[in-house]
C-alpha cells in the first residue's frame, strides 16, 4: 500500500475521498515541525499532511523550521512514506505564465542564504549529494500523468527562484532572475527539497502562479491577490492530488532512494 506525504496549504487535506485518521505529533532532533501531521486514507493510499506555515499561517517563509518538517516525513518513511509532494504559490517571472497556472517544477536556483538547509554539518561526516535533477523525474512524469487524466492543465519543466523573504521581490531582481532562466519565484522552495534528497526521499513541486512576478505587470504586489489566487485553485490541486495519489507505483524506478550510495566522503 502507497504511503504519500503533502507538504502545502492547511485545507489539502479535503479531498473528496479523503478520510482522516488521526493527528500526530513528531518530536525530531531539530525542533518541532510546523504542526501536527494529518494522517489519513484516499483509496488504497495512506496519505500524511503537513501545513507548512502551520494550521493556522503564522509561521512566515523565513523561520519555517525546514528541516523539522521533512524530518518528521522521514519518520513517517519509517512507516513506508518514501514520497513527499511539495504545494506553493510562486510569482510568475517566463512571459505567458499568468494568475491561476499550475506548473510542475523540474530545476532551482537558489538565492536563499539564512537557512539551514542540511543535515549534515560535519558531525555525521561529509556528505555531498547529487542535485542535478533537485525534483524527482517519477513523480513529475506522474503528475503530469495525473493531469491529463484529471482534466488540470499543468505547465512543465519550470525553473524554481526560492528567494529569503518574508519581503516580496524588487522589479530588478526578477528581471535578473528571468535572465538566469528562472520561470516562477517563491519563498519555500528551499531547502525543502535538498533535505529531502538527503533523506532519499522522493520529492515533487507543484506551484500555483498566484500573481505576477515584481515590475511583470506595472501594477503593485498584494497578499490579498496571492490568498485569492490560492482559493480559486484549491479544487484543481485537490482533483490533481487525487489523480496522483492513484497512479504511484508501489516500487520506486528513480535515483532518489540511492541518494547517498555515493555521496558520502
Amino acid at each position: 500500500m502507497s504511503k504519500i506525504g503533502v507538504i502545502g496549504g492547511s485545507g489539502l487535506y479535503e479531498i473528496e475521498g479523503f478520510v482522516l485518521k488521526n493527528r500526530r505529533n513528531i518530536s525530531t532532533p531539530y525542533g518541532k515541525p510546523s504542526d501536527r501531521y494529518l494522517a489519513g486514507r484516499i483509496g488504497e493510499t495512506e496519505v500524511f499532511f503537513l501545513p507548512r506555515h502551520g494550521g493556522h499561517h503564522d509561521i512566515p517563509p523565513h523561520m519555517i523550521n525546514y528541516r523539522a518538517n521533512m524530518w518528521g516525513m522521514w519518520g513517517f518513511r519509517k512507516l513506508g512514506v518514501d514520497r513527499v509532494l511539495s504545494i506553493s504559490a510562486v510569482g510568475g517571472i517566463k512571459r505567458g505564465l499568468k494568475p491561476g497556472d499550475i506548473v510542475v517544477l523540474e530545476q532551482v536556483l537558489d538565492m536563499t542564504k539564512n537557512r539551514k538547509s542540511t543535515y549534515y554539518d560535519g558531525k555525521d561526516g561529509v556528505v555531498h549529494i547529487d542535485f542535478t535533477e533537485p525534483y524527482c523525474p517519477e513523480l513529475g512524469r506522474i503528475i503530469l500523468k495525473a493531469g491529463r487524466r484529471s482534466r488540470v492543465a499543468l505547465k512543465k519543466g519550470a525553473t524554481y527562484v526560492a528567494v529569503e523573504g518574508p519581503r516580496l521581490e524588487t522589479a530588478s531582481e526578477i528581471k535578473g532572475f528571468r535572465i538566469l532562466g528562472g520561470d516562477v519565484v517563491g519563498m519555500t522552495g528551499m531547502p525543502e527539497a535538498a533535505l529531502a534528497r538527503e533523506l532519499e526521499i522522493c520529492y515533487a513541486g507543484i506551484s500555483v502562479v498566484a500573481n505576477y512576478a515584481a515590475g511583470m505587470s506595472g501594477t503593485k504586489l498584494t497578499v490579498a491577490e496571492v490568498m485569492e489566487a490560492m482559493k480559486d485553485s484549491t479544487e484543481k490541486i485537490k482533483r490533481l492530488l487525487k489523480a496522483v495519489f492513484s497512479l504511484i507505483p508501489e516500487e520506486r524506478n528513480c535515483p532518489c532512494k540511492d541518494a547517498l550510495k555515493d555521496a558520502r566522503i
